[in-house]
């Protein structure tokens, strides 16, 4: 499988930046991230820094655009995250454990715009995506109307902070 494994968890979602829409057994969440060098320091220390540092592609991070957080209703653990950002897009893996997850850089040559991408995984390859990173029971809940539904708020709420993130310049 493609990406790179860590053993520290993602930085969490900032609730101030950051709505849930319900979609049955998932609550999706989209929030306009920005992420930078002050953030991981904030985040991560000592060995955890040490291995985010250490699969860096660039010496300083700065890079922002839109999360689309993929939660578990019943216990809020997110199994899925897309970083739609401007100069470093990729997605998550989360395993429930918390000691694993897989980053995967996204290849916008060869897939086009992150976004449109994602809302089309979320829509045709949620369930195979959601067991990869362990939650089979939960892919088993999936209801297809209320997942098709909350997507399109979703989307809406996806370009609005699109278009929060270009109204500040980023």
């Amino acid at each position: 499988m493609p990406g790179t494994v860590y053993t520290v968890p993602p930085i969490p979602p900032d609730p101030a930046h950051t709505t849930y829409v319900d979609a049955g057994s998932l609550r999706i969440g989209v929030e306009w991230r920005l992420l930078d060098d002050a953030e991981l320091a904030a985040n991560y220390e000592g060995a955890a820094m040490d291995e985010i540092q250490a699969n860096l592609k660039t010496p300083t991070v700065e890079d922002n655009g839109v999360s689309i957080h993929v939660v578990a209703a019943d216990d809020g653990h997110e199994y899925l995250r897309f970083d739609c950002f401007r100069d470093g897009p990729h997605y998550h893996y989360i395993e429930p454990s918390g000691e694993k997850q897989t980053i995967v850089d996204f290849d916008p040559v060869a897939l086009g715009e992150m976004l449109p991408w994602t809302l089309l995984q979320l829509r045709e390859r949620l369930a195979p995506m959601l067991t990869y990173s362990g939650g089979a029971a939960l892919a088993g809940t999936l209801d297809t109307a209320a997942i098709t539904q909350a997507l399109e708020e979703v989307e809406r709420l996806a370009h609005e902070a699109e278009a929060a993130l270009a109204a500040q310049g980023k």
